[in-house]
């Protein structure tokens, strides 16, 4: 059930023309009064054929008009507007029970507190099965104004305790960092001009496609000019940018002027400083001769990234300091960051599911949480590198980090149920349905490839052993699963790189735990030619490489300290003379 508090109005007796008129395509049938604050003699439109608009108006604006005739400045915002909807599948409900959501309703808001004689006039208007209209005037009948602050967080609490009382469908509750619904003029435009989308949720998917792009707020303004998106940058005297808004190539008023919209208003963590935030948190690198020891790919140096993010999530959402939140909450940012880019790379096979999996996740990258965006430096530079590869991911690559990226979203809805989130939480099940679609599209090719080539049956016998060794309580799964004979290929080449089949079953079990897991092989197929990827450590040769660039500190006189005399040196008898510098002092 959703009521959707409208702004104050001024003008009751429109309202009211509307309610009891016949809608704008015919959908009001038979209209009338179901609750009011006093239905003794109240005149009703739709079942009383005297009573008129205008009468039932002036008998709500009573308090209003003596108000205004007591005092100076005149109310001119009087009118609250509040439409409560039930969901398509719920059950009829009669005019009694809507009767009664209606009172829970304005008593949850403040406009009629329980056993407060003295509250606002109002009545609720039912003129389809599926929901009503509540109209109240704001001002009490002693001539005070209602504290109707954080009214609409009181009344979603309400809807979701009416939803448990009339056994109705259960929504999440809201915490006010969902983006605005698109309004009817909005909609109605978008269906006019054969737009698939309203202008702000056209302009919402392509800044959030335009972030992984840019490394400060001037590159990301510049990026959205290039893709033909109408830019106003808000700047203070000394040229620095203040704040923007965008406009949608078309979207033009009455008049022709063109619609802009402030990055606030289209999504709550698209403003200028959360921006600046996020995409100036990554400083350049101090080490470049690190890089010989990354993978070569950035598909798989994300994956890495997202193998310390999975420790870091878990680690971090289950503390309670507000460090450790902030930290989590960085990292859930990226990681949408990061699903964007893969989409945007990524093979046609599967970028539909990507495409889809990033418009659901935004809603869960987003909470109350102030996230300490430094914190997710790796990730976030993972995602920039991915946007400027210019080659593809392998068969391989590409299904190692869906599957990272899929278990890095089921941690990530873990981690939000665990803090009370519940719409982040069913955004991030939502998307994990997405990732698992796309990674299964990936792995068909790799799964093909692999079963194409077995291992013999001496080496297969010597795996399975490995298998119940390595992972005992997983073990019949594993060799059940139909994608065993690919996984056996997978150690097997690992074997053949100077891996160990065992050690790396352990590693990629410890890595995630499988009882979730719907196929247990193919998570251990990703993960495990994610690790294999590169030979074997070769622990010789990089003790080597460290004796070779260790320096030893130099010795330094130091005042007051003698001197060591130096040995004089007698020649053996027999023996050569030694040399002298004297030479040096010739000229």
């Amino acid at each position: 059930m959703i009521a959707a508090i409208k702004p104050a109005g001024a003008n009751t007796r429109g309202l009211l023309a509307y309610l009891y008129g016949p809608g704008r395509q015919d959908e009001h049938l038979d209209p009338h009064i179901v609750a009011s604050f006093a239905m003794l003699g109240m005149p009703d439109p739709g079942r009383d054929e005297n009573a008129t608009l205008t009468e039932l108006g002036r008998h709500l604006d009573a308090p209003v008009h003596l108000r205004n005739s007591e005092f100076g400045k005149p109310v001119t915002d009087h009118v609250w507007h509040c439409p409560v909807r039930a969901a398509p599948e719920d059950r009829y409900l009669s005019d009694t029970e809507w009767g009664e959501i209606a009172r829970r309703i304005v008593e949850a808001a403040g406009i009629a507190p329980a056993g407060d004689d003295l509250g606002c006039r109002w009545i609720a208007v039912r003129h389809a099965d599926d929901h009503i209209h509540i109209l109240a005037t704001t001002v009490r009948e002693d001539g005070r104004r209602p504290k109707l602050h954080d009214s609409g967080l009181r009344v979603g609490d309400a809807c979701r305790q009416i939803e448990k009382d009339y056994g109705l469908r259960q929504l999440k509750k809201g915490d006010r960092t969902a983006t605005r619904r698109p309004t009817q003029a909005e909609m109605h435009k978008a269906k006019r001009l054969g737009w698939e989308e309203t202008s702000r949720a056209w302009l919402e998917d392509r800044i959030r496609a335009a972030i992984p792009h840019a490394r400060s707020a001037e590159e990301l303004l510049a990026y959205l000019e290039a893709a033909d998106i109408v830019v106003k940058p808000r700047r203070g005297p000394s040229s620095d940018l203040l704040g923007y808004a965008v406009g949608r190539p078309g979207d033009v008023n009455k008049d022709g002027e063109q619609i802009f919209h402030p990055g606030g208003k289209i999504a709550p963590d698209l403003t200028l400083p959360k921006l600046k935030a996020r995409l100036e948190s990554v400083v350049p690198e101090e080490h470049p001769t690190a890089r010989r020891n990354r993978p070569t790919t950035p598909w798989r140096r994300a994956t890495d990234a997202l193998d310390t993010l999975h420790t870091d999530l878990a680690n971090t959402g289950t503390g309670t300091d507000d460090g450790g939140d902030a930290r989590a909450q960085a990292h859930i940012t990226a990681l949408g960051e990061l699903i964007e880019a893969t989409a945007q790379q990524a093979p046609a096979a599967v970028r539909s599911e990507l495409r889809a999996a990033t418009k659901v996740f935004a809603r869960a990258q987003r909470s109350q949480i102030r996230a300490e965006d430094r914190a997710a430096q790796a990730l976030r530079s993972a995602a920039r590198d991915i946007v400027h590869t210019a080659t593809g991911p392998d068969g391989s690559a590409l299904a190692a980090l869906l599957a990272a990226v899929c278990w890095a979203v089921i941690v990530t809805g873990r981690w939000h149920e665990a803090k009370g989130h519940a719409q982040q939480a069913d955004a991030a099940r939502q998307t994990v349905q997405h990732l698992q679609a796309a990674a299964d599209a990936a792995l068909v090719p790799v799964l093909a490839d692999l079963e194409a080539r077995p291992p013999r049956r001496q080496a297969l016998l010597v795996l399975v052993s490995d298998v119940r060794a390595a992972v005992p309580d997983q073990a019949e799964r594993i060799l059940a699963d139909p994608a065993w004979p690919a996984l056996a290929a997978v150690l097997a080449d690992a074997e053949a790189r100077g891996h160990k089949p065992h050690r790396l079953l352990k590693e990629a079990a410890g890595q995630r735990e499988l009882d979730s897991a719907r196929q247990p092989a193919r998570v251990l197929i990703t993960r495990i030619q994610h690790t294999s990827h590169n030979p074997a450590r070769n622990r010789s040769a990089e003790a080597a490489r460290l004796r070779t660039t260790r320096t030893t500190p130099l010795q330094t006189h130091q005042p007051g300290n003698p001197q060591p005399a130096m040995a004089r040196t007698t020649p053996a008898p027999g023996g050569p003379t030694p040399r002298t510098n004297s030479h040096r002092n010739t000229r």
